[in-house]
């Protein structure tokens, strides 16, 4: 499993996915999930992977021959894709389609596989948008109301998003939130795991901004992890009943 989260801020978005496949308890692998196409101060379009690997590796490779092809249109390429929400439905359909195909090849032994995406991004004269896309193609938003998707095992990560994360919040603030919710996944799920890709866009410039590779045993991580932890523990000795 995994788990993947992104921010949608007034300042910029902020995204974090750790690389983490299991195939059984003996079959742990690591795979980058985070993937982006940009045409830099143009178009820049990031999309975070969780699910079966062989869903998203084939998707990723259709929809970046589709961009490296020749004859390549705006109906066939998400970087010539006239907004954003065209971006989303395109991806959907390649999504969706993947899925189908293995399936059916699933089918005769019972078994199923699916996948969920995260897009995020913007082209020149657009707004930032990102989507939610489930593995039937049909997708939700981030709105002002719920400024952050989570796909994976989200469920661990979730509660300190629910109560910090806002429009307003700063890419500083935002990095924070979204790597102390990884911490809590790291903590409670086995299946998620170092190392960890981080990376920030800020509004308007149509490029990726800062990113990093956190490896196991990164001292900055670490550090963090260990203050969030003596900070809740010295808060919940403070509340009375």
């Amino acid at each position: 499993m995994t788990y993947c989260v992104g921010l949608l801020l007034n300042e910029g978005m902020v995204l974090l996915s750790d690389t983490r496949t299991n195939a059984g308890l003996d079959n742990i692998a690591t795979y980058r999930k985070m993937f982006v196409f940009e045409e830099p101060g143009e178009r820049i379009v990031t999309i975070l992977t969780a699910g079966s690997l062989s869903i998203t590796q084939t998707t990723m490779a259709r929809l970046a021959e589709a961009i490296e092809d020749p004859e390549a249109t705006a109906e066939t390429s998400i970087l010539l894709a006239p907004t954003m929400l065209r971006v989303a439905e395109m991806i959907g359909d390649t999504l969706s389609a993947v899925r189908q195909t293995v399936d059916d090849k699933l089918a005769a032994m019972r078994q199923g596989a699916s996948a969920s995406l995260i897009v995020a991004g913007q082209r020149k004269g657009g707004t930032m948008r990102m989507f939610l896309v489930y593995p039937e193609g049909n997708f939700i938003e981030a709105t002002e109301d719920t400024p952050f998707l989570q796909i994976g095992e989200h469920k661990y990560g979730k509660p300190i998003l629910d109560r910090i994360v806002r429009p307003e919040t700063s890419l500083e603030d935002g990095q924070k939130a979204v790597l102390l919710s990884m911490d809590s996944t790291l903590r409670s799920n086995l299946s998620v795991g170092m190392p960890l890709d981080l990376a920030v866009i800020r509004a308007d410039e149509c490029r990726m901004g800062a990113t990093r590779r956190i490896e196991p045993g990164d001292a900055d991580f670490l550090a963090m992890s260990q203050a969030w932890s003596q900070a809740l523990r010295d808060s919940f000795t403070t509340i009375e009943i």
